[in-house]
């Protein structure tokens, strides 16, 4: 089983995104940063945050939707908001999408904001709203289940360091999780984090047996040349030792993202 985790960036890096997600065929595909403009026929479209522009794909699912016709596709929105095509104010929806090979049965769905709740009427303020999506899913090769969830971690503009809020969201994703997974069972948790490495979350998920791989693998860089800032972790995967591991890399090449996709192969 392949599983690729990414933060899309709302599709800046289409062409090259495209080209990689159709070649690396994952099996389940974690998205973070994914946009979807119902009714909007232009393809791209233009964020505006002061004097933060960032281009985005109008509608960035469907066009992965397309790419991998044999997954089962699911959209996950945290926020409905404006973005500009042209001088031309549009509504855009904002979140996760996960993609699942349809020969893997999904017998378990979960998905609930574990920060705020969701906004039809702007994208707000930051912290903005979180949600996170977990799926339980029949690998019918090991004729077993695992279970794999995703989040796109709280963004604080004061920086990536532990917080109450931060604190309340991992709770919060652990309580979801324990929803559909059933201890014993094979568990997969990732996303763009937005934490450091010391934060408090992974003693939390740490409950649930989970060990993260980015760090403890030597790890140092989830980010690529698109990301000047300091601070290069933003990115992780977390499995439990049950959890086969026969690769883990922070795919440096292609970039198709400010974020480095994260690649798992279960054996």
């Amino acid at each position: 089983m392949r599983v690729i985790s990414l933060n899309a960036w709302g599709g800046k890096l289409h062409e090259p995104l495209i080209r990689y997600l159709r070649d690396a065929d994952p099996d389940v595909l974690c998205l973070q940063e994914v946009t979807r403009s119902v009714g909007v026929t232009s393809d791209w479209l233009e964020y505006r945050d002061g004097s933060h522009i960032l281009p985005q794909r109008a509608n960035l699912f469907d066009e992965i939707k397309a790419i991998l016709p044999h997954h089962d596709a699911f959209f996950a929105p945290t926020a409905r908001g404006t973005l500009f095509d042209g001088d031309r104010q549009v509504w855009s929806e904002f979140g996760l999408a996960t993609f699942v090979r349809n020969s893997y049965p999904i017998v378990g769905h979960a998905m609930d904001f574990v920060h705020g709740d969701f906004s039809g009427d702007g994208y707000g303020e930051h912290p903005r709203p979180r949600n996170a999506h977990c799926l339980r899913l029949f690998d019918y090769a090991r004729s077993q289940p695992i279970t794999i969830a995703q989040l796109h971690g709280l963004r604080d503009l004061a920086g990536k360091g532990d917080t109450p809020a931060r604190h309340a969201q991992a709770q919060s994703l652990v309580s979801l999780i324990r929803r559909i997974w059933r201890p014993g069972e094979r568990l997969v948790v990732c996303g763009d984090l937005n934490l450091l490495p010391d934060s408090a979350t992974f003693t939390t998920l740490a409950e649930l047996g989970l060990t993260e791989l980015v760090t403890s693998r030597g790890h140092t860089d989830t980010r690529t040349s698109h990301y000047t800032k300091e601070g290069r972790y933003a990115d992780y995967m977390l499995v439990t030792p049950d959890v086969d591991v026969s690769v883990f890399d922070p795919v440096a090449q292609p970039e198709v993202s400010d974020h480095r996709a994260l690649l798992l192969e279960i054996g």
